[in-house]
This record gives C-alpha cells, sequence and structure tokens, in this order.
C-alpha cells in the first residue's frame, strides 16, 4: 500500500472559536448533562467575580421557559470601550477570542475562577446565540449568533450579529447581563436541572457572605399519567403542575450557616461552628508569590465519616487538592498537641493519625488566590503545592486561637475524646484487614453460589451488575456475556451504612459479598488498584423502591469505597420505562420524550407496555436495552451524585426530623412518588451508548 503524502498543507487551522465546536470537551469536559451546566457556571463565575471582589451585591439566574438561561449582576459592567490591540470592544474581546479577559493579573480581580479566559468565549461558541447587555449610565447591548457554513463546511462560532450598540437609554442599573441558548447540536440534551442549578447558587451564596442570589425557573411543569382508552390502548397524559416559585439565597453567616446547614439532621458535638480566616503570603522557592486568603468553618458531629467541601476561588475541588492536604495536617496537628497536653493521650499513647481526626468532621475550607492551577478547565483538583503550607499555618493559628478563647475548652475536649475512641476502635479491630484478605483469588468461600462470576480475568473489560431481586437476577443471568460480565443479585434492600460502624457494615452478609465480589478491600483498606471491576453497575427498578436501593449502595460507595467512585468505576443501568410495539415493530423509551418519539416511529396502531421492574423483561430483552455495551444507557457517578444520595439518605433516615417535615412540606404528594424522584434527581448527567 501507497504512504500517503504529509505535508504542510494537510495542517488544518481552526479560526476563531471553531476549535470549541470541534472539541468542547476539552473546554466544558464533556456534551452531556455536566459539560451544558458548565457553559452556565462559566457565565455565573464571572458575575461571582464581581461579588468576590466588593464590585457587587446582588446576581440573578433565570431558566427562561424557550430553554435559555440568562445571569445579571450589579457589579461594574463589562468594559464598553475599545480595546486598541484588538480594535474591537472590550465586550466582543470578552466573548469572541479565547485567552482574553481581565484576570491574569491581579489589577481588576485580586482574586478569580476564572483565569483561564475562555469561559464567555465558550459558552459563546457553544450556544446556537448569545444576547449581552452593559448598563454603564446608559444601555449597551451586543448580539451572537452560531451558524454551520455549508459551502465552507464549517462552523461560524459565536459571530456578532453586529458591533456593539449604545442604545442611548439611560439607566440607574448597573452591571451585566448574559441570556444564552445552549445549541441542542452540541449537547446531548439542553434540559437544565433545577435542583443542580438551585444547589450550585446555594453553595456560592453561602460562599459570599453577604450577597443575594436570585433564582427563578419560568419553564413550563407537567407530571406523566397513564391512562387507559376503552380499547385498552394506554397513552400518556400531561398535566400541568404549578410554577415553581422564585428563590433567593443570602447568607450572613456566610460558612458558619453552611456547616450549619451541611449537619441537618445529624446530632452536633457543639452548638456553634468553629471558624477562622487569614490572609497570608504565598512562599515559591522562598520568594513572595502574593496572597492567599483562607476560610473555614468545622463542627464535630456523632457521625464516623468526614463530610469535607473545599473551594478555591468560590470553585468547588471535589478531588481535593494541596489545600485539603494543608488543613488536614494543621488540624491533626492541633487535635495532637491538645491531646498532649491535657491528659486525653497518654506518653505510652501512640499519635492520632489523620483518619482519627476526620471522623464526625463537617468542614468547609475555601482559599482565594492568584495564579491558580486547577487541574483541567473543568476545575476539580488544586494543583498549586504552595497552598500547602500558608493553609497548614492558618488552621493551626486559628484552631490554637479559637482553643484559648474562653469557653471553648469544653469543646476541644469533645473533638481529642472522639479522636482518642476513634484510634482505640482502629487499633482494636482489625476486621476489615481480614475481609480484605477474604477478597483475595484465593478465598471465594463468601462468593458460592451467590456471585455469577464471569470467566475473564481483565478488570478493564470486566463488569459487575448489582441486581435488585433473585427474580431480576435470574434473568441477568441468562442475558449476560459470560466472558466479562458477573451478576450479583442483592436480596432485599441493602443495609443503609450511614448510621452503621464499619464493623456492623461488615456483618451484613449482602454487603461483605458484594465487598469480597469486589475485591479490593474495604474501607481504610480499599485500593482501587486492586478492583476485579472497572464498571460496578447498579441495576434496580424505575420505582420508588429502586431508587431508595441505589441511594443505599451510592451512599456504601461513597463512605466505604469512594476511591471507586472518584474514579470513574460506579455507573448506574438505565432499563427502559416503556416498550412500544405493533406486530414486528419494537421501540424502547427511556424517558416520556423518548416515548413520544417511539409512539411516531410505530405508527397507528401502536401498543405500550410499562415496565414496573426488571424482572418483567424477558433476558433478550434486558440484554438489548440494559447490558448490552452497543445499546444501552449508562450514568456515570460522580463525587457530587454519591454525596448527594448520602445527604438524602442522612436526611430521610437520620437524627433530626425538620429535614424530614421539611421535605415532606415541599415534595410529599400522597398520591404519586414523582416529588421524591425528582429531588432526588438521578437524570443522565453522561447518559450515552457506552
Amino acid at each position: 500500500m501507497s504512504e500517503k503524502s504529509y505535508n504542510a498543507n494537510d495542517l488544518k487551522i481552526l479560526e476563531g472559536l471553531e476549535a470549541v465546536r470541534v472539541r468542547p470537551g476539552m473546554y466544558i469536559g464533556s456534551t452531556g448533562s455536566k459539560g451544558l451546566h458548565h457553559i452556565l457556571w462559566e457565565i455565573v463565575d464571572n458575575a461571582i467575580d464581581e461579588a468576590a471582589n466588593g464590585y457587587a451585591d446582588e446576581i440573578t439566574v433565570t431558566l427562561h421557559a424557550d430553554g435559555s438561561a440568562s445571569v445579571e449582576d450589579n457589579g461594574r459592567g463589562m468594559p464598553t470601550d475599545m480595546n486598541t490591540k484588538a480594535k474591537m470592544s472590550g465586550v466582543e474581546l470578552i466573548f469572541t477570542k479565547l485567552h482574553a479577559g481581565g484576570k491574569f493579573d491581579s489589577e481588576n480581580y485580586a482574586f478569580s475562577g476564572g483565569l483561564h479566559g475562555v469561559g464567555a468565549s465558550v459558552t459563546n461558541a457553544l450556544s446556537s446565540w448569545l444576547k449581552v447587555e452593559v448598563y454603564r449610565k446608559t444601555v449597551f447591548k451586543m448580539s451572537f449568533k452560531s451558524t454551520y457554513d455549508k459551502a465552507k463546511k464549517k462552523w461560524l462560532c459565536g459571530i456578532p450579529e453586529g458591533p456593539l450598540v449604545n442604545t442611548g437609554e439611560k439607566t440607574s442599573k448597573r452591571g451585566t447581563y448574559v441570556r444564552f441558548m445552549p445549541d441542542k447540536e452540541v449537547f446531548e440534551t439542553i434540559e437544565w436541572s433545577y435542583d443542580s442549578v438551585s444547589k450550585r447558587l446555594k453553595e456560592l451564596a453561602f460562599l459570599n457572605k453577604g450577597v443575594k442570589i436570585n433564582f427563578s425557573d419560568e419553564r413550563p411543569r407537567f407530571r406523566e399519567e397513564e391512562v387507559a382508552g376503552d380499547d385498552g390502548e394506554v397513552t400518556v397524559k400531561k398535566i400541568p403542575l404549578p410554577a415553581r416559585e422564585p428563590v433567593t439565597y443570602k447568607y450572613d453567616g456566610g460558612l458558619v450557616d453552611f456547616v450549619k446547614y451541611l449537619d441537618e439532621g445529624k446530632t452536633e458535638l457543639y452548638a456553634q461552628p468553629l471558624y477562622y480566616s487569614a490572609v497570608k503570603d504565598i512562599k515559591v522557592k522562598g520568594a513572595d508569590a502574593g496572597k492567599i486568603k483562607i476560610e473555614f468553618a468545622i463542627c464535630h458531629t456523632k457521625d464516623d465519616e468526614e463530610s469535607l467541601y473545599s473551594f478555591v476561588n468560590n470553585i468547588s475541588t471535589v478531588e481535593g487538592g494541596y489545600h485539603e492536604t494543608g488543613f488536614h495536617s494543621g488540624l491533626l496537628k492541633v487535635v495532637n498537641d491538645y491531646a498532649k497536653s491535657n491528659g486525653i493521650l497518654k506518653a505510652k499513647d501512640p499519635l492520632f493519625i489523620a483518619d482519627d481526626i476526620k471522623e464526625g468532621l463537617t468542614a468547609v475550607l475555601t482559599v482565594k488566590m492568584n495564579n491558580v492551577e486547577f487541574e483541567g478547565q473543568t476545575k476539580t483538583k488544586l494543583g498549586n503545592p504552595e497552598a500547602k503550607a500558608p493553609v497548614e499555618q492558618a488552621v493551626v493559628e486559628g484552631l490554637t486561637q479559637l482553643m484559648n478563647a474562653r469557653g471553648n475548652k469544653q469543646i476541644f475536649d469533645e473533638v481529642a475524646k472522639k479522636a482518642k475512641f476513634a484510634a482505640d476502635d482502629r487499633i482494636k479491630h482489625r476486621a476489615e484487614r481480614e475481609v480484605a484478605k477474604a477478597a483475595s483469588d484465593s478465598d471465594q468461600l463468601n462468593l458460592i453460589g451467590k456471585l455469577a462470576a464471569c470467566s475473564g480475568r481483565n478488570p478493564d473489560m470486566n463488569e459487575l451488575f448489582i441486581v435488585e431481586g433473585d427474580s431480576a437476577g435470574g434473568t441477568a443471568k441468562q442475558a449476560r456475556m459470560r466472558q466479562f460480565q458477573s451478576i450479583l443479585p442483592l436480596r432485599g434492600k441493602p443495609l443503609n451504612v450511614q448510621k452503621k460502624s464499619a464493623l456492623q457494615t461488615l456483618q451484613n452478609e449482602e454487603l461483605k459479598t458484594l465487598i469480597s465480589a469486589i475485591g479490593a478491600g474495604f474501607n481504610n483498606s480499599f485500593d482501587v488498584e486492586k478492583t476485579r471491576y472497572k464498571k460496578v453497575i447498579i441495576l434496580s427498578d424505575a420505582d420508588q423502591d429502586g431508587l431508595h436501593i441505589r441511594c443505599i449502595l451510592l451512599t456504601f460507595f461513597f463512605k466505604y469505597m469512594r476511591d471507586l467512585v472518584k474514579a470513574g468505576y460506579v455507573y448506574i443501568g438505565m432499563p427502559p420505562l416503556y416498550k412500544v410495539y405493533k406486530k414486528d415493530m419494537v421501540e424502547y423509551a427511556y424517558d416520556d420524550k423518548e416515548l413520544d418519539e417511539a409512539i411516531k416511529k410505530v405508527g397507528k396502531g401502536y401498543q405500550i407496555q410499562r415496565y414496573k421492574g426488571l424482572g418483567e423483561m424477558s433476558a433478550e430483552q434486558l440484554w438489548d436495552t440494559t447490558m448490552n455495551p452497543a445499546t444501552r444507557n449508562l450514568i456515570q457517578v460522580t463525587v457530587d451524585d454519591a454525596q448527594a444520595a448520602k445527604d438524602i439518605i442522612e436526611m430521610l433516615m437520620g437524627d433530626k426530623v425538620e429535614g424530614r417535615k421539611q421535605f415532606l412540606a415541599e415534595n410529599a404528594n400522597f398520591n404519586k412518588v414523582d416529588g421524591f424522584i425528582e429531588k432526588v434527581n438521578f437524570k443522565p448527567e453522561n447518559a450515552e451508548a457506552d
């Protein structure tokens, strides 16, 4: 075969924002629901940066009826004058040029989440249209549009429909208003998640003390109801629901209010969270490298796990980073010193380790700094090693100061005693190591008669299906591909581990079997590199019981195998809700939108089967719809998803009733379970054919 020539003319130059359209995943992570929300966060973060730097105190986010979203702030307003170098207005520069912005130095923004200079332009590139209004004594307007040039076979992304126009309309408002329509040609879904948006905005209000964030959802709401006709044909009727009321988030207590909110449903060891803030110098190779602002609030509960939420410049760092390392180091030093000084640790006792002081800790840590190095544009982990030392110093300094304050000795007594109890328990009980041994290849006694193991030994290929019920488990065993798919049926609902110790968890036969099947240990001994499966798939019925099982299992993974979730190895299988058929024509629908499309494909005379459980499917149907890698839909679970499941379990089954009362008041519909399903909101953020 002759070799194809390769020269300079074969190199393709992507102009303007075309690169963003061609490779959106490089800029927003994915084109699923998470990527969709990322382009909203880019605009929200710009508004938050104005507030965080003292230029704004009110932000309004609206999800409009047509599917677009808008963000308005009362900050300084984007620059409307001409940039002499680029020969265009500041507004046009911000929305059409990558790596253009006012956040690359500390002159305009002391701290900023938008350090890459691509946020607003990426949102513009991935929207079918975008409109901007700037309020600076008069109203300035500009609009952009994305179209496909068939002649040139290329996307014209975020092209201005005209220059920035000063309308001459006088206004007392100040700030910037941005409204955009996500492009359905880019995203797998352009359906905004109310829960995801409201959660993030509430979080930002906690992080920015005193800033008012308004949120409105103007989209029409419906619930579906199955209606059987006289001929027995089932149709789905959409019944309008009341519009959601606008909400406002504003927290004058800031991080203290945040910790109280996170501890709802838990029993605290002390009533008022401890709070401290400081500004420290950053040192890089011994030289000054700017300032870092550090804030944290902590409280301890009777739980046995840690809930640490960390942020850098208002960006959630769910994968942690050097700031978390510094936080834990400082906390460990203070608690160890206090325990030794006050006789809680005797001379012969070993010092506490990090896991001992994490038990029952609820903490919010936020740092603000320049020259942030996030790992990727999606910003999930802080990569600046120079952040560790000042954070550790601030934690030691702050907790020591709080320790010496009048009335706080009892608080530190409780914290040190809880750490001592955790240390004693860790030293005394070695059962977890035994489970790790039991999960080795040589010991399969716990799995005999329970796990239908695959024949393959390659974890990269192997899949473990955790299936609700023996009936569905039997069908799944018939449907599976034995070479790489293992089936583990669950008998009844698994143990809710939220209020159970590690030892109590290990005494549960179903979970012990699951631990052995995964084969990577448990809790502190868990090693994700030893897992037998790179896909652990929860497969439950599409009803409230199935949803409950899903929550319980995600809580288990989040609590005792968190690295499995962090590695992206946990998935949720998506069985179809409907089968639409007529003679030899069959279409499956995974939601009500797909149901409408399936009905159109099948045509008149169709019939609908509503699957109420996996056991209603034949082995062939289960394979085609849910287990076949070529045709199935999977949701890849993120740390946020698992945390949300744990929070729901905590609220509904925790020690306190206030959260349950509020939840029931807002969501209970005793004729239908839609409220609960909507609240938990396990929608396919990354649902795609695997």
